[in-house]
């Protein structure tokens, strides 16, 4: 009976693998170069976490179950809430700012669609305990370094950002004023992208039939950053403090020098109830601008879970969305297995001698492996260059005639004699300036 890969998870051979890893490197590269530390959580936890934050509705979108003890479990779908739950928990001893990040695994068990599965990892990155919008610019900061750092420029991706504050003042002026009705007009102002003018003002004429979805429409697709900014300041003091906190944003982004990634959007308004403050998304500009990663500020969610007010800023970004951009971008990085020496025997007879410096080459930390099969020398460089291996060591018969080994860089091609002993006594030295 053949069985195949679940649907919307992947199978991770090597050559995958690789990619993943390179992926996670600078993940964490980048995070650890913003002062951020790594946390991990369980895989699984109390289905009331997730519904007590987004409401019973979330239930069909998780794998969830019961267990024998009937509690009620879901595999996590996002890592908010597990932060949010360690962070209530150890609020009045964690050392301010918290700076954390993570690269779990997920699932989430909706249709899977282009750029996002069923089961992927996302890279983590939450500022907590900062009111100042310093933390805010941090933070999209670590995403454009990342960007990069893997070679995406202002030409490739956008980082749009907006502010609920600021969105809920234009609402306002609308007739939107109940938290309700703003959180409903967020929720489909969030899918305008996905749907369609055409289908999004149908939708609209449903949830809203006496707001003007023409002027919604104007402010969503025209309106500039001033003159929203001039909108909010209109609509009152929550509207002036929203315009105020939203100009010390940009001028630290610009200070972060990450402005030229960076565009004002008003339609970006992240559709979860929790958010607070400032939003934002990275798009890929070709492809209908898809998200490559979505955040913002949320300052009550550690309050949902009976602990202290704790603000928080963070963003998430899956890995496949990541991959696929720049697989159609051309600019995915040729990886090869990444062998340090491969080790050649010119003859069966010496082979014992081979696996013995191979092991010998292994203890000193160099990635290192040998043909299982004897074969000619022809073949084993053949091999070695298929291993991606940056050296050689041939095993041969000067080995006996005089104590030499024969090294080749299998990138130059060139080859010189090295004297056995001198390699095994300190073969770190010896091959460091070759490897």
């Amino acid at each position: 009976m053949k069985i195949q890969t679940p649907p919307g998870m992947r199978d991770f051979y090597p050559a995958e693998m690789r990619l993943q890893n390179w992926l996670f490197r600078h993940w964490r590269e980048v995070s650890r170069a913003f002062g951020c530390e790594e946390y991990e959580g369980p895989i699984f936890e109390y289905l009331d976490l997730y519904t007590l934050k987004s409401g019973p509705g979330i239930v069909s979108e998780l794998f969830n179950f019961e267990d024998r003890g009937e509690r009620r479990f879901a595999i996590r779908p996002e890592m908010t809430p597990t932060l949010a739950r360690m962070v209530a928990a150890r609020a009045n001893t964690l050392p301010r700012p918290i700076k954390w990040f993570s690269t779990p695994r997920m699932c989430r068990a909706e249709k899977p669609q282009r750029g996002r599965l069923r089961e992927f990892f996302q890279w983590n990155v939450d500022i907590l305990g900062v009111d100042d919008v310093l933390a805010d610019a941090e933070v999209i900061a670590v995403a454009i370094e990342f960007v990069r750092r893997i070679g995406l420029s202002e030409r490739d991706v956008v980082m749009r950002v907006s502010s609920r504050p600021i969105a809920a003042s234009v609402l306002a002026g609308m007739g939107i004023t109940s938290d309700e009705e703003a959180n409903r007009a967020f929720g489909l102002i969030d899918r305008y992208d996905k749907l369609g003018r055409d289908e999004f003002r149908r939708q609209w004429q449903e949830f809203a039939p006496a707001v003007d979805c023409d002027r919604l429409l104007a402010h969503l697709e025209q309106t500039d950053l001033q003159q929203s900014l001039g909108l909010a300041e209109a609509a009152g003091p929550a509207g002036e403090a929203a315009a105020k906190q939203f100009e010390e944003l940009w001028q630290r982004l610009r200070q972060f020098q990450v402005d030229s990634y960076c565009a004002f959007d008003l339609k970006v308004v992240r559709g979860l109830a929790y958010y607070t403050g400032p939003v934002f998304e990275l798009s890929a500009r070709q492809g209908g601008l898809r998200a490559l990663l979505g955040g913002g500020r949320y300052d009550n969610l550690t309050q949902l879970l009976d602990g202290p007010s704790v603000s928080g800023v963070g963003f998430g970004m899956g890995d496949a969305p990541v991959l696929e951009l720049l697989t159609e971008l051309g600019k995915l990085p040729a990886l090869s297995a990444g062998l340090d020496v491969f080790v050649i025997d010119a003859g069966s007879e010496l082979f014992p001698k081979a696996v013995e410096i191979t092991s010998q080459l292994r203890r000193a930390g160099f990635a290192c492996d040998f043909s299982y099969k004897r074969q000619a020398i022809g073949k084993q460089f053949a091999q070695a260059e298929k291993r991606g291996a940056r050296l050689a060591i041939v095993v041969g018969a000067e080995l006996a005639e005089s104590g030499q080994l024969t090294v080749k860089d299998m990138r130059t091609a060139q080859q010189q004699a090295v004297a056995a002993a001198e390699l095994l006594a300190d073969p770190v030295s010896t091959l460091g300036a070759m490897r």
